[in-house]
């Protein structure tokens, strides 16, 4: 038969640290995403770029994000956002922004 578990603050209590700081932390995690995931869907590939679904829909359908389709579904290699903001990175004249 299983353990009940714990509270949280019970939890933070045993590990001794702040119950707020293990609810941050917990959250953070859970907001992550799946690391080891090698094609993202839509929105985790915009999350991971931190802009919009639509916006990296835009960046798919001009070609300057490498995407896939599998079946009816969408999907974005994982190296392929590694890659577009390395192009977006070496394009960019910081020097122009103030």
């Amino acid at each position: 038969m299983p353990q009940p578990a714990l509270p949280i603050s019970q939890i933070a209590h045993l590990l001794d640290v702040p119950e707020d700081a293990l609810r941050t932390l917990m959250a953070e995690r859970r907001s992550a995403g799946d690391t080891t995931l090698v094609a993202l869907t839509v929105a985790e590939a915009a999350r991971r770029i931190g802009i919009g679904r639509t916006k990296l829909y835009e960046y798919v359908s001009t070609g300057e994000i490498a995407s896939v389709k599998i079946g009816s579904l969408r999907r974005i290699p994982a190296e392929a956002v590694n890659d577009f903001l390395a192009r977006r990175l070496s394009a960019t004249d910081f020097g122009a922004a103030a």
